[in-house]
């Protein structure tokens, strides 16, 4: 079993490979596809809450899809792309589970790096936030909020825990110490400080005592397991609330069909944030 301090010594290469998701995983690309075009039938049957401004630009900005009943809870869900790929709109169907169970659903954009550094990404996340706890009843969307992401939306639905709004969160195969990022090639448009180390790694933070559920898959990249393992730990350790939850056979792709499906166990593990 390697050490959780070996990717220290590992070269600029290796330490690529270890967070290279898309090259791991076969068919990636046409899973994400795939995703996108469902998203697009789904935003095409209820487009009355499609792009809800909560920042000056078109990245900042929310797809809501209310319940029929304002006080339902509401599922937020974070995408991924290593902070630099991918938009809200390609997910849409992510959250068909929970609509199916009579929650609402949202979905918040952000700005990608190079054109934006990950401190201002997880600043618009808040803003996105303070949005939401301001005007999500105006909007239909009155019900206690479970944040969820998965990759880059993990690391950042973890950073939004301790936000008055937030009930409980599920962070999906997500990045929780960001030093060994700063060693791969993802930091050419991250650019990521030494700074943006401390204050972004949700593992180095103040412990919050919001619940965390924490998601990963039995066939992802090793780093990816170890980056869950040890956040939980860290938090479990401390008697901070929520669960591991390893999914067998699930890889960093097919893990969000668990949050998707209306009987998917991720669905599950975020309506039981509902009760602590």
């Amino acid at each position: 079993m390697t050490k959780p301090e070996d990717w220290r010594g590992w070269d600029r290469e290796t330490l690529s490979a270890a967070y290279n998701n898309s090259a791991a995983v076969a068919g990636s690309a046409a899973t994400v596809a795939g995703w996108a075009a469902d998203s697009k039938a789904l935003r095409t049957a209820r487009p009355a809450g499609l792009d809800k401004p909560y920042g000056a630009t078109q990245r900042e900005g929310w797809d809501l899809f209310p319940a029929a009943d304002p006080a339902a809870p509401c599922l937020v869900f974070i995408h991924g792309g290593y902070w630099q790929r991918n938009a809200r709109e390609g997910f849409s169907c992510i959250v068909e589970g929970a609509l199916a169970k009579g929650w609402s659903a949202a979905l918040p954009g952000y700005a990608i790096a190079p054109d934006a550094s990950l401190t201002e990404i997880t600043a618009q996340l808040r803003s996105a936030m303070d949005w939401l706890q301001a005007h999500g009843a105006a909007n239909g969307i009155a019900g206690p909020v479970i944040v969820s992401g998965w990759s880059a939306g993990g690391h950042l639905a973890a950073m939004m825990a301790d936000h008055p709004l937030v009930r409980g969160v599920l962070a999906i195969s997500g990045v929780f110490d960001l030093a060994p990022i700063q060693g791969t090639a993802l930091n050419d448009a991250l650019s990521l400080t030494q700074a943006e180390l401390l204050a972004l790694s949700p593992q180095k933070l103040p412990l919050s005592a919001t619940p965390i559920a924490v998601a990963y898959g039995g066939a992802e990249l090793p780093e990816l397991q170890r980056q869950s393992r040890e956040f939980h730990a860290l938090r479990a350790a401390a008697g901070a609330p929520g669960p591991l939850l390893p999914v067998p056979g699930a890889d960093h792709f097919t893990i969000l069909a668990e949050l998707r499906a209306p009987g998917g166990s991720l669905l599950a593990a975020a309506e039981a944030l509902l009760h602590g």
